[in-house]
């Protein structure tokens, strides 16, 4: 009599299983889905060619999407290998940070079209004859967007590693490309996440920005959902913004659910602590990959490859000591502060000589009075988002089971374009007679103020489970909790999501303090609308001093107040 085996005898004797299938098939699309998205990257190009404008029929709407959303992904890449080295540099060396920190603070306070308006050229230049060079200036305007937030991330949590795990570095003998991939990137990992996550919605917030194009006095627009919405306001196309935000809400949820959240129930294994948590987060998407055979059979054919690679870096970066070594090299800070000094003291010439001889002090003090105003602003929104958030993503990241509701639902928010919401934010204001100079607040939080709730959230997460036993032991609760185990626990993270915050907020007045629909314009006092203005008019002088006197402003709030209080946390909130 014939019998036949069973189905765990099948399930272990075939190759592949329905897991392996699904990941096959899900591959393959997404493969299918990059070559004929990024396809249209690659088309020929000439200025002055004429690309073809958006159309607003809403079955163009999932290639358009398509296409802004392999930007993102594009620009979230270079802005992860970014992070990694600058802020490696930042942290390992005194002299790197004196220069990279405050530059980082210039870099962040520099709007957006700032950067695209310089860039531009360069890119056409590098691709003559394709498209490539204006998608290259698109992705890298949403890259500036997305790399800051997540470089001050990583470099606060290099800042802030635990010294015993320091000295157990030194105590194995680790080189320097074992303690950053055995320490030091798992040590920020959450946070990076977390950060990443913001950055990639924080991208969102300046597409639109990104897709329209000006090279040699010609306005060019890429196909994308932005200039798809930036298209519909012109026209005041009520139902293309409607297809639109149904169309960026579906993608903002595809892509939390097959990206971020995997990555999130991936990275908690990075968790700092003796004790293990009562839940993890979880991914549907990461067991069906930790089910399937192929994953792990491509891990084990590259077993060797890795291990080659490893060995290799390890021997050209032998044992590193840390940040606080270099310090004892004082021999050269004269020579270094006096090279340091002379840069300064020539930026401070060529600025005196173009007021001088350019715009005057008039208009200087102007920008400056425009400034003030912008940064009452930035400093009511920051107030109101630490009070609001704050409390929200502690809750966020202490609680497994409310993270998993809520999770999704505040990625939502942060990932959804608020820039979007301004056409009807406008007429809101417009019916009910309301001065965009308070507007323009709300307008400016809808895009900044996420980066303190997800900092806040990171910073929760990363907080020990045994530390918060111990806190419910002692009987620790309302405010005397908050003093003694949260606010040490989260406050690294709270200062890296308020520095970002400010600079984001800075960032969006640009946008937030000059919003139309159709022919109506709503303008508010401010820096940010200054800036804006003189784009518009392509009043190159006022560009400068607008960008510069919004960088002034940013890079001294940063020293006087921010830097003080990163000091704080990597010497008193310590863990």
């Amino acid at each position: 009599m014939k019998t036949f085996p069973t189905s765990e005898v099948l399930k272990k004797s075939l190759p592949f299983g329905l897991a392996d299938i699904i990941v096959i098939l899900g591959t393959l699309v997404l493969l299918a889905l990059i070559s004929r998205i990024g396809a249209g990257f690659l088309v020929s190009f000439k200025p002055p060619d004429i690309i073809p404008t958006v159309d607003l029929d809403p079955r163009n709407l999932p290639y358009y999407a398509c296409r802004s959303t392999l930007r993102m992904f594009i620009a979230l890449f270079f802005s992860l290998l970014f992070t990694l080295i600058y802020g490696y540099i930042a942290s390992h060396s005194r002299r790197a940070e004196r220069v990279l920190i405050p530059l980082l603070d210039i870099l962040q306070s520099v709007p957006v079209l700032g950067f695209l308006s310089i860039t531009v050229t360069g890119f056409i230049a590098l691709f003559p004859g394709s498209l490539l060079g204006l998608e290259c200036a698109s992705i890298f305007a949403i890259f500036t967007s997305q790399v800051w937030n997540m470089t001050f991330s990583f470099y606060q949590s290099l800042r802030t590693i635990p010294r015993e795990l320091e000295e157990a570095v030194t105590l194995y003998h680790l080189s320097g490309w074992e303690k950053f991939i055995k320490l030091e990137v798992p040590s920020a990992m959450i946070g990076l996440v977390w950060n990443g996550m913001m950055s990639f919605g924080g991208g969102w917030f300046f597409v639109a920005a990104s897709e329209a194009i000006s090279v040699l006095n010609q306005d060019y627009t890429l196909p994308g959902i932005g200039s798809y919405v930036t298209q519909a306001i012109v026209q005041e196309n009520l139902s293309a913004l409607g297809w639109a935000f149904l169309t960026i809400g579906i993608i903002i949820i595809a892509v939390d659910q097959v990206f971020w959240r995997p990555i999130i129930a991936w990275s908690d294994k990075f968790r700092m602590e003796q004790s293990q948590s009562a839940e993890s987060p979880e991914s549907w998407l990461l067991d069906l990959l930790t089910t399937a055979r192929i994953p792990r059979l491509i891990g084990e054919f590259l077993t060797p490859v890795t291990d080659t690679i490893n060995r290799f870096l390890s021997t050209i970066t032998p044992r590193h000591n840390h940040y606080k070594s270099d310090l004892s090299e004082s021999k050269n800070d004269l020579i270094y502060n006096f090279i340091l000094l002379a840069i300064i003291g020539l930026l401070i010439a060529l600025g005196l000589h173009f007021i001088l001889t350019t715009v005057g002090i008039t208009e200087v003090l102007k920008t400056f009075s425009l400034g003030l105003l912008t940064l009452l602003r930035v400093t009511g929104l920051l107030i109101f988002a630490t009070l609001i958030w704050t409390p929200i993503g502690v809750a966020i990241g202490f609680n497994p089971k409310l993270a998993r509701f809520l999770q999704p639902v505040v990625q939502f928010l942060a990932s959804f374009p608020a820039n979007f919401i301004f056409p009807f934010a406008t007429l809101f204001f417009i019916k009910f007679d309301i001065s965009i100079n308070w507007g323009s607040i709300l307008l400016m939080s809808l895009g900044a103020q996420w980066y303190i709730l997800f900092n806040s959230i990171a910073g929760a997460q990363t907080i020990p489970t045994d530390l918060k036993e111990m806190a419910n032991s002692l009987g620790l609760k309302g405010w005397q909790k908050w003093r003694k185990l949260i606010i040490p626990g989260i406050f690294s993270a709270w200062v890296t999501g308020g520095v970002t915050a400010s600079g984001g907020a800075w960032n969006a007045s640009i946008v937030s303090e000059i919003v139309s629909w159709g022919s109506t314009i709503l303008t508010a006092d401010g820096l940010g609308s200054y800036i804006a203005e003189a784009t518009a008019t392509g009043d190159w002088a006022r560009i400068t001093l607008g960008v510069g006197m919004m960088s002034l402003f940013v890079v001294g709030i940063n020293r006087i107040f921010w830097r003080r209080l990163y000091e704080l946390a990597v010497t008193k909130y310590h863990i």
